[in-house]
C-alpha cells in the first residue's frame, strides 16, 4: 500500500513560525565578568541563515533588553540548541566556560549560572 500523504494547506507555503528565545546572563554581567554588549556582537556575526553566515536581514532580530539579557526573535526554524551551541562558543572564545554553564529554565529561556563551587578543606586536611 503506498505511503498517504497528510492533509495540509493548498499552495505549497509554510505557515510564518515566529519563535523568541531570551538568553539571561544578568548574574555574571551584574559581577562584571561577562560582556553582553560583546556577546550581542558575537550573535550577530555568528547565527547562520540558510546556510550563510551574517545574512540576517529582516529574518532574525538580536536585542538586548534589561540588564544582563539578550531577546533573539526569529521569524524562521531557528533552534534552541544552536542558541546554546553558540553561547558555548562565545565563553570557550572568553575562557568563561570552566566556570559558567547554559542551563535551560523554561521552554525558549537560557540562563547563564555559575558552577556550584564547594570548599573542599575539610577533606584536604585529612589527607
Amino acid at each position: 500500500m503506498a505511503p498517504t500523504k497528510k492533509a495540509g494547506p493548498k499552495g505549497g507555503k509554510a505557515p510564518k513560525v515566529t519563535k523568541k528565545f531570551v538568553i539571561n546572563a544578568s548574574q555574571p554581567a551584574s559581577d562584571k565578568i561577562f560582556d553582553v554588549s560583546a556577546f550581542e556582537k558575537f550573535l550577530n556575526e555568528k547565527i547562520k541563515v540558510e546556510g550563510r553566515v551574517g545574512n540576517l536581514g529582516e529574518i532574525i532580530k538580536i536585542s538586548q533588553t534589561g540588564d544582563g539579557k539578550i531577546e533573539i526573535v526569529a521569524h524562521n526554524e531557528l533552534s534552541g540548541r544552536y542558541l546554546k551551541y553558540l553561547t558555548k562558543k562565545f565563553l570557550k572564545k572568553m575562557q568563561l566556560r570552566d566556570w559558567l554553564r547554559v542551563v535551560s529554565t523554561s521552554k525558549g529561556v537560557y540562563e547563564l549560572k555559575f558552577f556550584n563551587v564547594v570548599n573542599d578543606e575539610a577533606e584536604d586536611d585529612d589527607e
